[in-house]
């Protein structure tokens, strides 16, 4: 990173210290402009992404243009709101004091993003950053170059680049950046680059935001209904090859099902895979391409097991050339093999089979915490137990991919699939500090608070430390008498 671009850093940072972020309105033209940029530059958007990833300008809204606009005019409508203090009620001790909750920014952070989903996790956590009245750098993937580019250039044109700013290249400008001292870190990547992230913050006390991702499960119960069934066979596939190809943190990592109905369902699945992606799913422009040659090679390692490739049922071919692998179906490929150890992060569904619908549960609780469980069953106690028994980011039932577009929850993994959570005012939040404000009144004083300690002091303390400030008169008063509480010297 040129020496230019730290000095750059530094006005950042006084122009952050000259409170101009703070004001409301700085804040509501800079998510306006971040809105325009993706109404007026939709197509631009679009073919950046049919550039790096093959996304269908469908998928593409879907994912990005379209939940991006969403969460901004909730910003833009909540904003006032979302910045206002909150009440906060004091025991009786404080008795005429008032205390409220603020919300400041924290400063100068740094965001950066994946190439899967270019445009959503770079600027879901940038209106939150934004919103929080924070000044911002954002380090797009170069693993999706146009995207990348098109931000640096639009957040430029719309955005103030005295606190807001795009740097875009490769490991070495992020090695870079780490090295800098910033008031918050949130990433969005894999585990192993999410550890030397945290690393680099660590060195400076900086507080970080992972969002990591990890193998996402679907466990389907055996649905008596055969149109329960389908629908939440089309839910799968969407939630598979309908997100960036399965290229997602999000997206089904594998499937597990009973072994009396395994079948039935990988017939339907074989079914509506055509229908959804055509003979030749590679000529039907509904399902994204690999990103580069590397994770082309990756995925294809995970096939080169002989027993993982014994288990193909569906799919398997591959186009080098084009980086496309078709939609695949594994059945019961090896538990120890790289495909069930490692997240898949592509069109390879490996489907797991096991005796009874509940060992589902032990299976999944002795592997690490994935960011999202999806879950079919119409069964209430096998919802309960999956609530109860197993730790994920979050738990959808009868549905994938759909708590990713809610900004009403929290997004979020929870162990080894990340820490830290955003999407509406979860955002700003995680782009805040909440201080604690107390004002309090020269016109009381009570003596119980000073030494020396005695017994008295000791009952009318306990009183006081609770919120019953009537309570508190009447024993001041006599009018009551504290509980006695035995008093044994230090």
């Amino acid at each position: 990173m040129r020496t230019l671009e730290m000095d750059h850093l530094k006005n950042m940072r006084e122009y952050f210290r000259s409170g101009i972020t703070k004001e409301a309105s700085w804040r509501e033209s800079q998510l306006k402009g971040l809105r325009r940029f993706l109404v007026e530059k939709e197509n631009d958007i679009f073919m950046a992404l049919m550039q790096d990833l093959g996304k269908h300008r469908l998928e593409a809204f879907r994912d990005e243009i379209g939940t991006l606009v969403k969460t901004l005019n909730l910003a833009l409508k909540c904003l006032k709101d979302w910045m206002s203090s909150k009440k906060a009620p004091l025991p009786a001790i404080a008795l005429l004091s008032s205390a409220e909750i603020v919300h400041e920014p924290l400063g100068l952070v740094l965001i950066i993003s994946s190439w899967n989903l270019p445009f959503g996790v770079s600027l879901e956590p940038l209106i939150g950053a934004i919103a929080a009245g924070n000044a911002a750098v954002l380090k797009p993937s170069e693993l999706s170059p146009a995207c990348s580019s098109l931000l640096a250039s639009g957040i430029a044109t719309y955005l103030d680049n005295k606190a807001i700013k795009v740097i875009q290249g490769g490991p070495q400008e992020s090695d870079q950046l780490l090295r800098q001292k910033w008031d918050k870190i949130f990433f969005t990547g894999s585990a192993r680059v999410g550890s030397i992230v945290m690393s680099a913050a660590a060195k400076h006390l900086t507080p970080v935001t992972l969002e990591l991702g990890g193998k996402c499960p679907a466990v389907v119960d055996s649905l008596s209904s055969s149109w329960d069934l389908e629908v939440a066979v089309k839910r799968i596939l969407v939630g598979k090859y309908g997100t960036c190809a399965g290229q997602a943190c999000i997206a089904i990592d594998y499937v597990i099902v009973e072994k009396r109905c395994c079948s039935k369902l990988v017939e339907l699945m074989k079914v509506w895979i055509k229908k959804m992606f055509g003979d030749n799913p590679q000529h039907s422009n509904t399902i994204a391409r690999i990103v580069n040659k590397q994770h082309l090679t990756r995925l294809m390692k995970l096939l080169d097991d002989q027993k993982v490739q014994e288990s193909v049922v569906y799919g398997g071919s591959i186009d080098e050339e084009n980086l496309f692998i078709e939609p695949t179906i594994l059945v019961d490929p090896p538990l120890d093999a790289a495909i069930m150890l490692d997240e898949v992060f592509g069109p390879l569904l490996p489907i797991i089979t096991v005796d009874k619908i509940e060992d589902s549960i032990e299976f999944i609780s002795s592997r690490p915490k994935p960011l999202a469980l999806y879950v079919f069953t119409k069964n209430k106690t096998l919802q309960n137990r999956m609530i109860s028994e197993t730790s994920s980011g979050s738990v959808t039932f009868n549905d994938a991919i759909l708590q990713y577009a809610a900004d009403s929850l929290p997004f979020g993994g929870v162990g080894g699939s990340g820490f830290g959570m955003y999407h509406g005012k979860f955002s700003f939040d995680t782009f805040s500090h909440q201080k604690a404000i107390v004002r309090r009144s020269f016109l009381t004083d009570f003596w119980y608070r000073y030494p020396p300690w005695t017994a008295n002091k000791f009952q009318l303390l306990e009183v006081s430390y609770n919120y019953d400030y009537l309570g508190l008169v009447l024993v001041i008063l006599g009018l009551k008498r504290p509980s006695k509480r035995q008093i044994i010297p230090c």
